[in-house]
C-alpha cells in the first residue's frame, strides 16, 4: 500500500493529485505541521530534513516532491504522466520538472519565510526579502505563461495532460493571495489553471484536503 505523508495546500498536493489521476490504491497519512509533527522523531526517521511530503511505497520512501513525482511516473507508465523516456519531450519535461522545484518552489519559499534567511529581529531585512522575491516570482510566472505561447496547446507540456501540470497548479494556487498579479491574472495562465482545476483528480484533492475558494 502507498501512504501519502502529506499536510493541505503544500508540495504535498502534487503527488496527492497524481495518486488521484493514477487511481492506485493509497492511504492519505496526516502530518499536522502546525503541532510540529513533521519535527517528530518518528518522521525524521522517514524525512530527516523534516520537510512534507513523504511517499511510502511498499519498502520505499521518497522524500522530494520531484523525486515522488518521477518515482511515479516510472512506475506506472500506464497512466501517461510523463513523455516518453529519452525522447525529446522527456528532457523537456525533465527541464520544467527541476525548474518547478529549484527556481519558482525556491523563490516562493523566500517570499513565504523571509525570516529564515535573516538574523532574529531584522525585520526590515525580512521586509526586504520578501519584496524582492517577489518580483521574482512575477517575473517566473510571466516565464510560464510564455511557455504557454510557446506550444499553444492546452496543458502546459502540450497536446497530453502530465505530472507537469498538477507541479504548475500547486505552485500558482500558492500566489492567489498576492496583492498585485497572481498567477491567475496572466492571459493563458490564467485559463489553464482554470482547466487544471477543472479536473476531477484535482476537485477530489481540494475536497479531501478540505480546501475553500479561492483555489487559484
Amino acid at each position: 500500500m502507498i501512504r501519502l505523508h502529506h499536510y493541505p495546500s503544500t508540495a504535498a498536493m502534487v503527488p496527492h493529485i497524481l495518486l488521484e489521476e493514477i487511481g492506485v490504491p493509497y492511504e492519505r497519512v496526516p502530518v499536522d505541521r502546525a503541532a510540529g509533527e513533521h519535527k517528530r522523531p518518528d518522521y525524521l526517521k522517514l524525512n530527516p530534513n523534516g520537510l512534507i511530503p513523504v511517499l511510502v511505497d511498499g519498502q520505499q520512501v521518497v522524500y522530494e516532491t520531484a523525486a515522488i513525482v518521477l518515482h511515479l511516473c516510472d512506475k506506472h507508465p500506464q497512466a501517461r504522466l510523463a513523455p516518453e523516456t529519452a525522447s525529446a519531450q522527456r528532457a523537456r519535461f525533465y527541464q520544467w520538472l527541476m525548474w518547478l522545484t529549484n527556481t519558482l518552489q525556491a523563490s516562493l519559499m523566500l517570499y513565504f519565510y523571509p525570516e529564515r534567511w535573516m538574523n532574529d529581529g531584522n525585520a526590515a531585512g525580512a521586509a526586504q526579502l520578501k519584496e524582492r522575491a517577489q518580483a521574482r516570482i512575477g517575473v517566473l510566472l510571466d516565464m510560464l505563461d510564455a511557455e504557454l505561447a510557446r506550444h499553444g496547446e492546452a496543458w502546459f507540456g502540450g497536446a497530453s495532460y502530465s505530472a507537469l501540470d498538477p507541479y504548475v497548479f500547486t505552485l500558482c494556487r500558492w500566489t492567489r493571495n498576492f496583492g498585485t498579479r497572481p498567477a491567475r491574472d496572466r492571459p493563458l495562465l490564467g485559463p489553464y489553471l482554470q482547466r487544471v482545476l477543472a479536473r476531477p483528480a484535482v476537485q477530489r484533492v481540494l475536497a479531501a484536503e478540505k480546501l475553500s475558494a479561492p483555489f487559484v
